[in-house]
């Protein structure tokens, strides 16, 4: 019984951690709550009235969620340097209010300040973010000078309980995020082998299901990775250490992707191409014939559920788990393969990869383990882990080299400077239009038309924001009327009610920012009943401001210097080519005899750049987009690129184990074959940036037939070589398929 309820546990914790990886949603929900909840407390105390009550609970959610540093020094600094500049922004806002054409300027000045702060990196963002928002607190709550006094107490009383919340009731370290991210990169490996083996067992009419659910859970997976990535630097303890664990990340990554593949491919009559991981809706190869159940597919389905334990396994190991780990290592060697289909083998030896890099996830993460148990295939994994570790410990990586850094925008082009004057047109508009609608809630527009600047690089992203704002609005405001007809004038019970509803936005808002709106808006809907304004027209006043601010930051982000989605899109996409060429490039330069590089740090280069297009796409494939053939090219090119960077991983991986694995060995040969694929990459890159571009794309031979004149067969997985040969040929077929939608020429074959 004790042993289920902790298999129960355990399998909570797992679904905790990969739902919210280090925790990051649940503790900024926590940590937001519990400074408001804690600034009510103690301004309750002297018996604070309402309006102050209000001020104090919002100045206390504004500086917690203003400060996005990462280090807890840099934290307190800014938030020490946040109060004085939420003092100032409420004695402008005291002393403007009966002014009303200096306050509209002041305001729109302030707003650009604010927006062009984001130039000077997290703390430039967090203050210009403390000025706006206490403004705004000041105009909402009503201060005016002779109230002053009292509203700096509340100030006051609200930065200091989210002082005291950050630093001491939900505190976050940098080694301890980076602790928890790890936790959810095990739970999710662990969740994407459950997925994978769900697709070993399904049947026809359940196959397009679980293929779903493997492309879900190799997306999260990475996005753990990126995660990671994102933390080593201020959560290890060295720079060794930080390779080390992104190496050991990088491993588990690509060999589960990898394992995912096979067993694709294992399902079909025909090799499983890469794409089917990363397009929605792509099918499975010739239909996805269900394996004959034989003696081999049995020992395969054990054999994943035992690696799916090993995954899940806590620290301490026994015998019988060494016996199982022994098991999976020993499908690396030929003999140790059971009798089965060739497609069938491939997986065993992607299980046994697997494992490998389970175990050095496990060495890097929680130190040496009991080895006592070993089988020779084991001991031999752990030698060349060691080699690995030891070559990553004495190589500290390659000197930035910022001569070939493109140049800085400068003046209106500047991103922050255009953003800025984009931001401040439109809050001139709104402010405008606020008025005419109410002389005393305008400025719910000209918030509107600032969050929907919020994070967004395009005309398009603007228009997607604001429509999800204004959904979440409308849904909030029906809320609202509910809520507030429940707790009437019950000011603690109110209270309790907008700190749930505060908990949910922070908690969802990196989900969704329509469900984020709603929270808010539902919150908003509570206090002003507490503020006793509360009427149903007041709520729809709301939504009415709300689609005015949206309007008007789309007018301003099409008509005041636009970024059109075409040309953001176009940049983007020409960085990801650019890093892929760097990725791929390094690797295969690397794989022929030359010089090591960074591969790992410009793979997540890549990564990231990736990462950006598909953000900067969502307003071409958003499921209400008219133009339905726009949509799935942008899809289509987004998975071919995603297609393109796992084989990039998977060499760059590869490569930099040239100096510790005897099993690879350097072939200048692949030279031949990566030249293709530069000058491919290059002449689609060409075309983007110009659509007059006439450099065409090469096809001919596979990278095979390069290889051995006289042709080959496709490379099988088996040998590391041939592996090497199999990622750079479904590199180069993928870098081809990109030619047709992004409407580059393709030479006719010689």
């Amino acid at each position: 019984m004790r042993a289920a309820a902790r298999s129960f546990g355990a399998r909570w914790r797992d679904r905790i951690a990969a739902s919210d990886p280090g925790l990051l949603r649940l503790a900024a929900g926590l940590r937001t709550v519990g400074a408001i909840a804690l600034t009510l407390a103690v301004l309750s105390l002297p018996g604070a009235d309402v309006p102050h009550l209000v001020a104090g609970a919002i100045a206390a959610m504004v500086a917690t969620f203003a400060i996005r540093e990462k280090q807890r020094d840099r934290q307190a600094v800014t938030l020490a340097l946040g109060l004085p500049v939420a003092f100032a922004s409420m004695a402008l806002a005291a002393l403007l209010s009966s002014r009303v054409l200096a306050g509209d300027v002041f305001f729109v000045a302030l707003i650009f300040c604010a927006v062009y702060g984001r130039r000077f990196g997290d703390r430039g963002t967090a203050l210009g973010l403390i000025g706006f928002q206490v403004y705004f607190l000041s105009l909402f709550v009503g201060v005016t000078g002779s109230t002053l006094p009292g509203y700096y107490g509340s100030l006051a009383v609200g930065f200091v309980c989210s002082a005291v919340a950050r630093f001491l009731l939900v505190p976050q370290t940098p080694t301890g995020i980076l602790q928890r991210l790890r936790e959810a990169f095990r739970a999710r490996l662990a969740q994407l082998i459950d997925a994978q083996l769900d697709l070993l067992d399904a049947g026809p009419e359940d196959v397009g299901r679980t293929l779903t659910q493997v492309r879900e859970g190799t997306a999260r997976l990475h996005d753990t990775a990126m995660m990671i990535q994102g933390r080593l630097d201020e959560g290890t303890r060295d720079e060794a250490t930080a390779r080390l664990v992104q190496r050991r990340i990088a491993d588990a990554e690509i060999a589960a992707e990898r394992l995912g593949l096979l067993l694709l491919t294992a399902r079909s009559a025909e090799r499983a191409d890469t794409l089917t991981l990363h397009l929605p809706g792509a099918p499975l190869p010739d239909g996805g014939h269900l394996p004959v159940r034989d003696e081999a597919l049995d020992v395969l389905r054990r054999d994943l559920g035992a690696l799916r334990m090993l995954v899940r396994l806590p620290v301490a190991e026994g015998t019988a788990t060494a016996q199982v780990r022994n098991r999976l290592l020993g499908y690396r060697d030929e003999e140790n393969l059971p009798p089965a289909s060739p497609a069938v083998r491939d997986v065993f030896r992607g299980v046994g990869e697997t494992a490998r890099a389970v175990l050095g996830l496990r060495l890097a993460l929680d130190g040496p383990q009991d080895d006592s148990d070993d089988s020779p295939e084991t001991a031999r994994s752990r030698e060349e882990l060691d080699a690995e570790d030891a070559a990553i410990g004495g190589d500290g990586g390659g000197e930035d080299d910022d001569s070939a850094a493109p140049a800085k925008d400068t003046g209106l082009r500047r991103p922050t400077t255009r953003a800025a004057v984009q931001v401040a047109v439109g809050s001139s508009l709104a402010i405008a239009g606020g008025e005419l609608l109410s002389s005393h809630h305008w400025y719910w527009a000209v918030l509107t038309c600032w969050i929907v600047f919020i994070n967004t690089a395009s005309t398009g992203e603007i228009l997607v924001k604001g429509y999800r704002r204004l959904l979440g609005t409308v849904l909030g405001v029906v809320a609202g009327i509910v809520l507030a007809g429940l707790v009437g004038h019950h000011t603690w019970t109110a209270f309790a009610v907008v700190l749930l509803c505060v908990f949910a936005m922070f908690y969802t808002a990196p989900l969704s920012y329509t469900l984020m709106s709603f929270f808010v808006t539902a919150a908003l809907g509570v206090l002003y009943t507490l503020l006793h304004t509360y009427s149903l027209s007041v709520l729809v006043l709301r939504v009415e401001e709300t689609a005015l601010g949206a309007a008007c930051g789309i007018v301003a982000a099409a008509l005041v210097l636009p970024v059109h989605t075409d040309r953001r899109t176009n940049e983007l996409l020409t960085t990801v080519l650019d890093r892929l060429t760097d990725v791929s490039g390094a690797a295969v330069e690397q794989l022929s005899g030359g010089p090591p590089a960074d591969l790992l740090d410009l793979a997540r280069e890549l990564d990231q750049a990736l990462a950006d297009l598909r953000a900067a796409t969502q307003p071409l494939t958003h499921p209400v987009t008219p133009l339905r053939t726009r949509r799935d090219t942008a899809r289509y090119v987004v998975a071919l690129l995603e297609t393109c960077a796992y084989h990039a991983r998977a060499l760059a991986a590869t490569a930099e184990l040239l100096p510790t694995q005897r099993s690879i060995t350097a072939d200048p040969r692949l030279r031949r074959a990566g030249q293709r694929i530069r000058h491919n990459i290059g002449a689609i890159a060409a075309r983007v940036a110009d659509e007059r571009s006439t450099a065409e794309v090469l096809t001919g031979p596979s990278i095979a037939a390069l290889l051995t004149p006289g042709g080959a067969g496709t490379p099988r997985y088996g040998r590391v070589t041939d592996r090497v040969l199999r990622h750079l040929q479904r590199l180069d077929e993928a870098v081809v398929g990109l030619a047709r939608p992004l409407g580059a020429p393709v030479a006719p074959p010689k």
